[in-house]
């Protein structure tokens, strides 16, 4: 099996689609390499990868959003086509079993933390203490190590 791990952003709003039945998210990610090349100026490559997450959770669609910082992991695809143009093209999609919100647009407030993978519940975070603490600066007893 090929495993394939994405953060970045989203291009736009995600659509739910149902196909044979069954619900599907999909969902395009941007994500952006910085680099320098062989001269030393610092360059920028953008790498959009079509997603598709095929799962009864479809409340989470809501909180996919254009600009919405996401990690995603699944089976990579390549798809090769035909441009009315007449020369070739490849694209990268993903078949995703699982999903993690990581940010948003600036001055944005998280809505949803955790992950949603195809085979497990949400998760809830990592605070396993029963609740957020009111203060930032608040101690917070139940560590987990």
């Amino acid at each position: 099996m090929i495993k394939m791990q994405v953060i970045g952003n989203l291009g736009k709003d995600c659509v739910v689609n149902t196909v044979n039945g069954k619900n599907v998210i999909n969902f395009t990610i941007a994500h952006t390499e910085k680099f320098k090349d062989s001269q030393g100026n610092s360059q920028e490559r953008t790498t959009w990868v079509d997603c598709a997450y095929w799962t009864d959770r479809t409340s989470l669609s809501p909180y996919l959003t254009r600009g919405k910082q996401v990690f995603v992991e699944g089976t990579p695809e390549v798809r090769s086509f035909t441009r009315q143009d007449g020369t070739s093209g490849a694209s990268l999609s993903l078949r995703v079993r699982e999903v993690q919100l990581l940010g948003g647009k600036e001055g944005a407030t998280p809505a949803v933390p955790g992950s949603y993978a195809q085979s497990q519940a949400p998760a809830t975070g990592r605070n396993t203490g029963g609740g957020v603490p009111s203060d930032i600066g608040e101690a917070v007893d139940d560590l987990p190590f």
